[in-house]
């Protein structure tokens, strides 16, 4: 039996009410942000199938493992948008919710009336969060767009990856995640500016897939218009980087460590760490004039020592390293323990499962995981019934029409 957020919820979130007319990752990924942190969050899903999501990544005995962690603390509701009595139903949700979350396509929004002018006439204090490949008021308004091509278009993945190869992209989702991540931080503030201004008229959050990414690279624009420099790959020491000393090196047990500088000081601990005379890296132009030297001496000390001699020897002379983390060594790490970082979660098909914890911690008002993604359509009734107070016969009706389905 799953579970329900506990009674008397203090959460940071408590008593949002989000809709989410989104699929895959982006959108629903800012939704699940948010419902972390008990926000009330309405998945809707077409009938058969459902959400895309849920059936990417790997499966076990074919139940699909991401979509676990993905639509967790959530509602599913499966309602047909192509027929009107859908819309109509989708139109009550928008008037019930404080936050509309959608990466559907613009010219589909407009065709069944779920596009910002609607729903912002529906629920004039709404907020209305719109994910696109190119923005929702350029001329590619509706191309389709996926994040591996936010990320091309950010300027990240020209400059990742090693000077005589080609670019590369991140191992995950790197565009869509932080667009979900920038996603819930405009959400959060347009509710600011909700509680606080009594004449708040709603808001209409406008993201592109390659803008969050392209903001985070602070220096690229800057560097470009000042020096006129085109920032290129260099491997693991980075493109623009803040200090002298950062890469990864091989230890003697052929395992790699990464290394990492950001100040003065922090540049000189590695200087004394090797033995070399700290009067030839006083300064940061030093420094930098030095690191091909401090690189590779650093390269030999370390392939000269087993991971945890080494590791031992800086964490003593105060130089910043780590082994390379996979997710045996995270899951085993005492640090992710002691942060409750991973936490176990009941799952009526796969039985206790392990995943990430909520993140940020707020404590006083901190989030919590009460049940992995719901079951296509799991929460038909308890959302039309008691959170649009919709009376049986309608809900009859509207199954028998099949506008709503599911699992359930």
């Amino acid at each position: 039996m799953r579970t329900s957020p506990p009674l008397g919820d203090k959460q940071a979130l408590a008593g949002l009410k989000v809709v989410e007319f989104a699929h895959v990752i982006a959108g629903p990924l800012a939704g699940t942000l948010l419902a972390d942190f008990g926000a009330d969050v309405v998945h809707v899903e077409p009938p058969g199938a459902g959400d895309t999501g849920r059936k990417i990544g790997p499966h076990k005995d074919g139940v699909y493992l991401w979509w676990k962690v993905s639509a967790r603390n959530k509602r599913s509701l499966v309602l047909d948008l192509r027929q009107e009595a859908g819309r109509e139903v989708a139109r009550e949700l928008i008037e019930w919710a404080d936050v509309v979350i959608t990466n559907l396509r613009s010219a589909t929004l407009d065709e069944w009336g779920l596009d910002w002018e609607t729903a912002h006439r529906i629920n004039p204090k709404v907020i209305y969060l719109q994910i696109t490949g190119f923005g929702a008021q350029t001329s590619l308004r509706n191309a389709p767009g996926f994040g591996k091509v936010g990320e091309a278009r950010s300027g990240v993945v020209n400059i990742t990856g090693f000077e005589d190869g080609p670019p590369v992209h991140t191992g995950f989702s790197h565009a869509d995640t932080v667009t979900a991540l920038m996603a819930a931080y405009g959400v959060l503030a347009a509710a600011y500016r909700k509680a606080h201004d009594p004449d708040f008229n709603g808001e209409w959050i406008d993201l592109a897939l390659f803008e969050s990414l392209y903001r985070l690279i602070e220096w690229q624009v800057i560097v470009y218009d000042q020096l006129g420099e085109i920032p290129q790959r260099s491997g693991n020491r980075l493109a623009v980087s803040p200090a002298a000393v950062v890469n990864t090196y091989l230890t003697a047990d052929d395992e790699w460590i990464t290394v990492t500088s950001a100040t003065v000081r922090s540049v000189h601990n590695v200087v004394k760490l090797l033995g070399l005379p700290i009067d030839d890296f006083r300064t940061v132009e030093q420094q930098r004039d030095g690191a091909d030297l401090l690189d590779g001496q650093l390269a030999t000390w370390a392939k000269e020592r087993s991971t945890d001699d080494a590791l031992k020897a800086m964490f003593e002379a105060e130089v910043v390293a780590s082994r390379i983390f996979d997710v045996e060594d995270i899951v085993n790490d005492p640090i992710y323990a002691e942060r409750e970082d991973i936490i176990t979660i009941p799952d009526e098909q796969l039985g206790p499962v392990r995943m990430q914890g909520v993140i940020p911690k707020l404590h006083r008002h901190g989030g919590s995981v009460w049940r992995t993604g719901p079951a296509l359509g799991e929460d038909n009734d308890m959302v039309l019934s008691e959170w649009l107070g919709m009376d049986a016969d309608r809900i009859s009706a509207l199954k028998e029409g099949e506008v709503i389905g599911g699992d359930q």
